[in-house]
């Protein structure tokens, strides 16, 4: 069994379109999308206005689920659905439930589209009338589903976003887990089903692709105009223009150069889970973190926590090495860190950003001062995510990173912060080559 996008527990062996974080607000119902897909038939109003032209809609709104291609294939069972559009508003979920209600879709010759329906007040409940609203997300399984349609739109106004398929119950902290032979059985097994099905509808394998570079630690790549074109998701581009991408990360925040760093030299940390390391004599809690922009590696970062001036705060360092990608230049300086959590965010200063060679990498180091509510609260039992935010010239990046092992090592930096200052460095550690093991 699979489970569904976001909120789901899942399953060892679980498969959904990964987790999705830093989306910009959605409508007021958007607590429906949590819950199992549901249909509802729909005439388009007032019935004054278009008379015998009004169209017939199918809304499709929630998670998809193993169910909803039979759920959907009972629901228009005996229904008079002769050219009519469904209206997906979906953060998608299963991934076989999504081919299965594709297949559905395309079975009966429907139309698709992104948006939501809007029901008119006031109307007869055996002919509930609704306007359509094309202001709405597809997100990651959501966009193959839209491939059932016959004829498929994407209105300037909606999105379709994608992602990375992953492992359903290592979703929240992938870097953190391991990954047997028989996961990537079922990994790859089920990528070929979406590559099968792709060519079913007719779209182009680009799609599968685009969403395939982009790892579960990044927000999820909203497809431009000339994207939709190109993988053929959309079968009717007059709906709109081609128009510049719609942002999946927020613009560029202005520099705040107060170097607050001596330049420390980055040391090894551990990239599976936060852990208790020893920093010039000073016992700190770290992690490491690769640094992605769609699926790209360009370096890495560690994040270090440290003991604050008082009880109420900690000093967070961050040290990135920078190197190019394909078709990515370093940049000159990096210029702003913010960090966020569910409930607080924070901005450290730039200190430094030195370019060095062999290899050629920029090396930048950031740090602040955080309340110590931050850190306890994303330290605190059950999966939790920081994101850390990163802007420089011309780049934006964005990682979601978990927090596997902060929840058992935070008590311990807590109680050798309480300590007097020379011997906060007495914490038990374990070392290796004179740095601690971050395993």
């Amino acid at each position: 069994m699979r489970s569904s996008l976001r909120g789901a527990v899942g399953a060892v062996g679980t498969l959904v379109w990964a987790v999705v974080f830093l989306l910009p607000a959605v409508p007021a119902d958007a607590s429906d999308r949590g819950l199992p897909m549901r249909f509802e038939l729909r005439k388009q109003g007032p019935a004054e206005i278009c008379g015998a032209e009004c169209k017939t809609y199918i809304s499709a709104s929630g998670a998809i689920t193993a169910d909803s291609g039979r759920d959907f294939a009972r629901f228009i069972k005996g229904l008079d659905i002769k050219d009519a559009t469904v209206v997906l508003s979906s953060d998608g979920g299963s991934v076989l439930g999504a081919i299965a209600l594709g297949r559905e879709i395309r079975k009966a010759a429907l139309a698709t589209t992104v948006g939501r329906m809007v029901d008119i007040k006031g109307g007869n409940k055996d002919d509930i009338r609704a306007t359509y609203s094309p202001g709405a997300d597809c997100e990651s399984m959501c966009a193959f589903v839209l491939l059932g349609g016959v004829q498929r739109t994407v209105p300037a106004e909606a999105r379709v976003m994608v992602h990375q398929i992953w492992l359903g119950d290592r979703r929240d902290d992938p870097t953190a887990v391991t990954y047997s032979a028989e996961d990537l059985v079922l990994v790859q097994r089920d990528i070929g089903r979406l590559a099968q099905f792709t060519a079913e509808m007719g779209a182009s394998i680009d799609l599968l692709d685009l969403a395939l570079r982009i790892p579960p630690w990044e927000p999820l790549h909203a497809m431009t105009r000339d994207e939709i074109r190109r993988t053929k998701l959309a079968t009717d581009e007059t709906v709109a223009p081609p128009a510049a991408a719609i942002a999946a990360s927020p613009p560029a925040v202005a520099p705040r150069a107060a170097p607050v760093t001596n330049g420390a030299r980055a040391m090894p940390i551990g990239g599976q889970r936060w852990a208790m390391v020893d920093r010039g004599g000073i016992a700190s809690l770290a992690r490491q973190h690769p640094l992605t922009v769609e699926g790209d590696k360009i370096g890495s970062f560690d994040l270090v926590v440290a003991c604050g001036a008082d009880a109420d705060s900690f000093e967070l360092s961050y040290i990135e090495r920078r190197g190019g990608g394909d078709g990515i230049s370093l940049p000159v300086k990096l210029d702003s860190v913010v960090l966020r959590t569910h409930g607080a965010r924070a901005k450290l200063a730039v200190g430094t950003s030195q370019r060095h060679s062999g290899p050629d990498e920029l090396v930048s180091y950031a740090a602040g001062t955080v309340p110590a509510s931050l850190i306890r609260d994303f330290a605190r039992p059950g999966s939790h995510s920081m994101v850390i935010e990163t802007t420089s010239k011309g780049m934006v990046t964005i990682i979601r990173i978990g927090n596997t092992g902060a929840q058992q090592s935070l008590p311990r930096l807590v109680a050798g912060c309480n300590k007097p200052l020379g011997a906060r460095a007495d914490l038990p550690l374990r070392k290796t080559g004179g740095l601690a093991s971050a395993q």
